[in-house]
């Protein structure tokens, strides 16, 4: 990578009171996680099956069922998913110099400050277990199909886009919002586009950070996506199988790659997309948005897609793949916490600003023209799965919208 300092583009210094609580629950709740995944998992499941009549209970312990030795194994595979949890705990106590020593050793392994243990809330466990299992998406050999179904048409759509401009214009300058484990960004990069991540949780950036900078080789975990839940298996062996992670090196796959061509620059900022996106500095800067699966994490549309027009420069493009699963459907607001006393307003807050809505892809098309963009290319209906366990007699897949849009040359 470009840079040996975790994450280039993220401030590892943090001074805000309310920024550095978020930071030490998403820290909490990873460290938390072994706990709670045992007693959801195993620890409750025991106590209902001895609270079967004995003569049941006594049946399913025995030959072929062994439902008893199932449990000690799921035990073993959170275990081993508290592995990855613990050094991504440690990553984040280091890249953000918030970790203490033990009081006795000086030495020893940096841990959290005794008054944030505990600090997690339930959704942010639940946000570090399903951090987890993205893995299998992002960074196992088998969740190689998924990347294909959401990364292969965007990046077809850059490397098209690069061609089109002749062998005189530089590479093409990316930013992909909602960049996750950042595997895409690094997927860019590896291809020689200058590319720049931006991602709003810490789950996510801290765990991208530790699997980019610091995990040491390929397969260096194992880990279990599938063992939260016992329902729609077909067999014991595909609930019980473990994937290894990452898939490959990313440090030496940049390496091998430089020594026969150019590769791109990689950086991540850690900011409210809408925030940080909108200021003015940020002007005409890309020559592509790259959109997947994000357009519908906002809760106020008409917000992302002007700050994503203002960003790019013109003639630049927005490349978009995704469903539309809007994140903040439901979300109630008191009519007192919006002000619409200047309907010119456009200072926000991010995704904090009240208001929310959510329209169909028609309307979503209808709005990205209205906007000003050209919508030079779509398609529907798209198969793209979702961490999904191709075993499972459950298939999570999305039939998603692809589109391109290029912002004109000249504003009308």
């Amino acid at each position: 990578m470009e840079n040996e300092t975790p994450w280039s583009g993220v401030e590892t210094t943090v001074e805000d009171p309310e920024e550095l609580g978020v930071i030490f629950r998403t820290l909490d709740s990873y460290q938390q996680y072994a706990k709670v995944a045992h007693f959801q998992c195993t620890h409750i499941r025991r106590q209902a099956f001895y609270a079967l009549p004995q003569a049941h209970w006594k049946r399913l312990a025995a030959p072929p069922f062994n439902y008893l030795d199932t449990l000690d194994k799921v035990d073993e595979a959170i275990d081993s998913n508290a592995e990855l949890a613990r050094i991504i705990v440690q990553t984040g106590l280091d890249m953000f110099r918030i970790g203490v020593r033990p009081d006795n050793d000086p030495t020893g392994p940096l841990r959290l400050p005794r008054q944030w243990e505990g600090s997690a809330r339930h959704n942010d466990i639940d946000k570090a277990r399903s951090t987890i299992r993205q893995f299998y998406r992002d960074w196992s050999a088998e969740g190689a199909q998924e990347r294909e179904a959401c990364f292969g048409p965007v990046l077809r759509a850059i490397t098209a886009e690069q061609e089109a401009r002749g062998p005189e214009y530089p590479p093409l300058k990316v930013l992909v919002p909602g960049a996750g484990l950042g595997r895409f960004v690094f997927e860019l990069c590896l291809n020689g586009f200058d590319t720049e991540g931006n991602e709003i949780s810490y789950h996510q950036l801290l765990a991208s950070s530790y699997i980019l900078n610091t995990c040491e080789r390929a397969g260096m975990h194992t880990i279990y996506p599938w063992i939260h839940t016992f329902s729609n298996h077909r067999s014991r062996a595909n609930h019980l199988r473990g994937y290894s992670i990452p898939d490959i090196h990313p440090a030496t796959a940049l390496a091998e790659a430089e020594k026969t061509r150019r590769v791109g620059t990689m950086s991540m900022s850690a900011a409210d997309f809408l925030c940080l996106y909108a200021q003015e500095d940020r002007g005409n800067m890309y020559d592509v948005v790259a959109s997947v699966f994000f357009l519908d994490t906002a809760p106020n549309l008409i917000r992302y897609l002007e700050t994503i027009y203002h960003c790019l420069k013109p003639n630049g493009i927005l490349i978009n793949i995704g469903p539309l699963l809007w994140h903040f459907e439901g979300r109630v607001w008191d009519r007192d916490e919006g002000d619409d006393s200047d309907e010119r307003n456009t200072d926000t807050s991010g995704i904090a600003d009240p208001g929310n809505f959510e329209l169909t892809d028609d309307e979503v098309m209808m709005l990205v023209e209205q906007i000003g963009f050209k919508v030079e290319h779509r398609q529907t209906g798209l198969e793209t799965p979702y961490i999904m366990d191709t075993q499972s007699m459950l298939q999570t897949s999305y039939r998603a919208s692809f589109w391109i849009a290029r912002k004109p040359l000249k504003e009308n």
